[in-house]
């Protein structure tokens, strides 16, 4: 039942000076002028996890145009904005409210440079109604209630921050023009992708440099990107108008040069063209297909009954590769099975960074191959399987290679990075090329690998109803005692989707494993039911939902098959 403004004050004022405790009693939900306040979690002790606050506004309120949330991307690129908007108003209050432990804290999901869809802001798609979650660290003396500081959050900076973000005729409107805008653009061309037969699109003036290494802020003074001439595609986009810039096709496509030119930071700007960027970043104008995958070696990761055979045959243990398992794999094994879990997973373009890649599972040269001969090689490496993968499956591969010249005889597009300025070099590298032997490739294809592995519900989820969980960054999530280690999964932009990809684990072990179902209809059943019922739809309780952000379907598969705890 609603409650007014005026009987939480009243609350506030019997509880000050009681102990700590005494704030469950404000759980609930309060009518403010222009909004509803629910107190949806209060914490134990002012040393702990702040408490969960979320604000309700009416779309007829708030009065934000229909076409701004209408459809999914601008309704996630208001979404993104008004969180950030909310964010900068709160850390203007935040810890004005004195007290100990996290006292006066008031703080929102921190978005970086990618556009994602989280929990912490959701707009209602028919009628426009804004929920916005946050954390509110509740005051205290010590552990005796600081009501006074409270009512200063509540009554006097929450409203202003709600007054300042969640109304339209409050904001910046050209400003949010633009970000609407914007995020047509971006959609626009990743819808062109596929009709122009293209994997990613940079776009000519795009700075792909970071900050630094802990950064993803853009380089300042960063060199520009252009495209080469050869590989240059013009779009016109429905608000931006013309746009030029290097389109990366379909096949096989080998970025070389020097260390140092910039090869490694065309990759990670095209791992990441997976998501939206923010105008300002550099990279607004770099979109890849968003099934694309990075790969590489992970030495030490747990493979779960895949079918590596494409890669990996005959093992002089004669253990079987078609339903691999181990709890150690080595690089190339990791990195073999890495390829066919993005198959599983529906990928249709893997990029590699020869500088994390097991070598023996990229190439063998023909030195090699003469002294260890095929037969005593189980390693069948990426180089005899990289042309059959495109034809067969639709995989195209974008590799960075600065040390091995092998690709070049197969490579469809050669781009080489000179002080991150790219240039079309195919004719020229594969004339090279021709003064050395092309390695001798394989015969016959490979059997097509099969994905019929079907999870099991693990003894620790029968019947037990307290399910931990523990989120560490982008590193890992901690399930019970059972670490899922995500450090590799480099396509990760934010610990909020690891959080989500934490409770996609938690509810498929609950309600999806039962040994009869496809890891792949597990996969789909999941992304049904977060479109169906959004990240809040995994969640048992209203607390837990505030820090979630999206994950892909392609991590969601990642994470389910680094999970030790899984049974098959």
């Amino acid at each position: 039942m609603m409650q007014t403004a005026a009987e939480l004050r009243n609350l506030l004022k019997r509880i000050d000076h009681k102990g700590y405790p005494a704030y469950k009693d404000t759980k609930g939900v309060y009518q403010f002028p222009g909004y509803a306040l629910s107190i949806d979690h209060v914490q134990g002790d002012p040393f702990a996890s702040p408490s969960k606050v979320s604000v309700h506004v009416k779309g007829t309120g708030a009065g934000f145009p229909k076409d701004y949330f209408g459809g999914k991307q601008q309704r996630i690129a208001l979404q993104d904005e008004l969180t950030r908007q909310f964010g900068r108003a709160a850390e203007r209050y935040a810890f004005k409210a004195k007290g100990s432990g996290k006292s006066g804290l008031i703080a929102v999901s921190r978005c970086g440079q990618e556009v994602l869809e989280r929990t912490a802001c959701q707009i209602h798609a028919a009628s426009g109604d804004i929920v916005l979650r946050m954390e509110i660290g509740f005051p205290a003396n010590g552990r005796t209630i600081n009501a006074r500081e409270l009512e200063k959050i509540l009554f006097d900076f929450l409203p202003d921050c709600v007054e300042q973000t969640l109304y339209y005729k409050n904001l910046d409107q050209k400003r949010l023009r633009r970000v609407i805008e914007l995020a047509e653009d971006q959609e626009y061309i990743r819808g062109q992708l596929k009709e122009l037969g293209l994997v990613a699109f940079v776009a000519n003036g795009s700075i792909l440099p970071r900050e630094s290494g802990v950064s993803a802020k853009p380089m300042r003074g960063a060199v520009a990107f252009v495209s080469p001439k050869e590989l240059e595609v013009t779009l016109r986009l429905p608000h931006k108008g013309e746009i030029t810039g290097m389109g990366i096709r379909k096949g096989i496509t080998l970025i070389v040069g020097g260390g140092y030119h910039g090869k490694s930071t065309l990759l990670k700007a095209l791992e990441l063209g997976v998501y939206n960027h923010i105008a300002g970043d550099g990279r607004e104008y770099v979109i890849t297909e968003n099934s694309a995958m990075k790969i590489r070696a992970e030495d030490g990761r747990s493979i779960k009954k895949t079918d590596i055979s494409m890669f990996i045959n005959d093992l002089p243990n004669g253990k079987d590769t078609c339903g691999f398992d181990t709890e150690d794999a080595s690089g190339s094994t990791s990195q073999a099975a890495n390829v066919v879990e993005s198959m599983e997973a529906g990928a249709h373009t893997l990029l590699i960074d020869e500088d994390t890649s097991a070598t023996n599972f990229m190439i063998r040269d023909e030195l090699m191959q003469r002294v260890i001969h095929r037969e005593m090689e189980p390693i069948t490496p990426f180089i005899d399987r990289i042309r059959e993968l495109y034809e067969r499956y639709d995989l195209s591969t974008v590799i960075v290679a600065g040390s091995s010249g092998a690709y070049f005889h197969i490579a469809d597009t050669i781009v080489q990075m000179d002080r991150y300025e790219p240039k079309e070099i195919t004719t020229f590298a594969k004339k090279e090329a021709e003064c050395f032997p092309a390695l001798s490739g394989l015969e016959e294809p490979a059997k097509a690998p099969v994905f019929e592995r079907c999870p099991k519900q693990s003894r620790g989820f029968r019947g037990n109803d307290r399910i931990k969980m523990k989120t560490m960054g982008k590193e890992a999530v901690q399930i019970n005692r059972e670490q899922i280690d995500l450090r590799y999964v480099e396509q990760l932009a934010d610990s909020e989707q690891v959080t989500a990809l934490g409770y996609c684990v938690k509810y498929a072990e609950q309600h999806l494993f039962g040994g009869r179902t496809r890891m792949q209809d597990v996969v789909k059943k999941l992304v049904d039911k977060i479109e169906k019922d959004g990240l809040e739809g995994l969640c048992e309780s209203r607390s837990s939902v505030a820090n979630l952000a999206m994950p892909r379907q392609q991590e969601i598969f990642a994470c389910l098959n680094r999970y030790r705890g899984m049974e098959l």
